[in-house]
């Protein structure tokens, strides 16, 4: 069930960015005869509160698994808001934010995301050759939107530090169109601001380097990613991070021990980094995850 796009059933006004009633009658509709709903942050991150509120009124009463991404009080100006309810079974992808809402009183389970750990390898060379690179150009890729949290400016400056080309991957959104432009007519490196294709294997096998300077995140996922794929990563000051080196990632927290390694690379540091991945954050442990998740709401509901 989803707003818009591609789902099973469309239900109107449920959009991030709608503004409209949601269809309370379609809601109904659309949950009836299910044994679980599983509520993908719509209730965590209340950017449209009236769908949020209407998702969570709907669910009342009915098993639920609700994934949190994101907290509402992790973003400047969307309050404290936060539903519960005694057949809700809370999941969060950090512990960080299943501290925040065990302070509150409501316990939650830490799933971190979960990646396929040997992916198919992308073609770099035809990549390059597609974004209009010379040949042996040396490129830091950011593979974000850009939003004033995802901090360009700092991915940029690390570019420029490293005399490194640099490719900006997602489209600018919520009003940063102008500043965006704006740091691209001062840069002092190759600034590239194209989608990356689909697979985002074609980019990381492209990128000689990957930036995620952002100063929040819910997980992270590019730093995962690009250490599976095998590449150096510099990471910004958000506060996950901290988390997900705590398992053994060694990445980068400065454009100066990045330049070091790029200089004299070292391929025992993203083998490591490989494993860690592999050991963890594996794509294979999900189903045992989700059943054992599953068992604690039966348990939770008395079914």
């Amino acid at each position: 069930m989803a707003g818009s796009g591609l789902a099973d059933a469309l239900v109107a006004n449920l959009g991030a960015w709608d503004r409209g009633v949601p269809d309370a009658t379609g809601l109904e509709a659309a949950l009836a005869g299910a044994d679980v709903v599983v509520a993908e942050n719509i209730c965590s991150l209340p950017l449209n509160p009236a769908a949020s509120e209407a998702v969570a009124a709907a669910m009342r009463g009915r098993p639920a698994l609700l994934h949190h991404h994101d907290l509402a009080w992790q973003r400047p100006g969307l309050g404290d808001w936060f539903p519960d309810d005694p057949g809700w079974v809370h999941v969060t992808v950090n512990d960080l934010s299943r501290g925040q809402l065990a302070a509150r009183g409501i316990p939650a389970v830490t799933v971190h995301n979960r990646f396929e750990p040997e992916p198919a390898p992308g073609d770099g060379a035809a990549t390059k050759e597609a974004l209009g690179l010379a040949r042996g150009t040396r490129l830091l890729l950011q593979p974000t939107r850009a939003i004033a949290r995802k901090n360009v400016a700092a991915g940029l400056a690390a570019a420029e530090a490293l005399g490194l080309a640099f490719w900006l991957t997602g489209p600018a959104e919520e009003g940063y169109q102008a500043e965006l432009d704006r740091l691209v007519a001062g840069a002092r490196v190759p600034v590239i601001h194209r989608p990356a294709p689909l697979d985002m294997a074609g980019a990381y096998a492209a990128a000689d380097a990957v930036v995620l300077p952002s100063s929040w995140e819910g997980f992270g996922n590019p730093a995962v990613e690009a250490s599976i794929h095998g590449r150096p990563v510099l990471v910004g000051p958000y506060p996950v991070a901290d988390e997900l080196i705590a398992l053994g990632f060694r990445w980068f927290r400065d454009a100066a021990g990045l330049e070091v390694f790029l200089d004299r690379p070292d391929a025992g540091l993203l083998d490591h980094n490989r494993a860690v991945a592999a050991e963890h954050l594996t794509l294979a442990e999900l189903p045992g995850i989700l059943s054992g998740l599953l068992d604690q709401l039966q348990r939770r509901v008395g079914g």
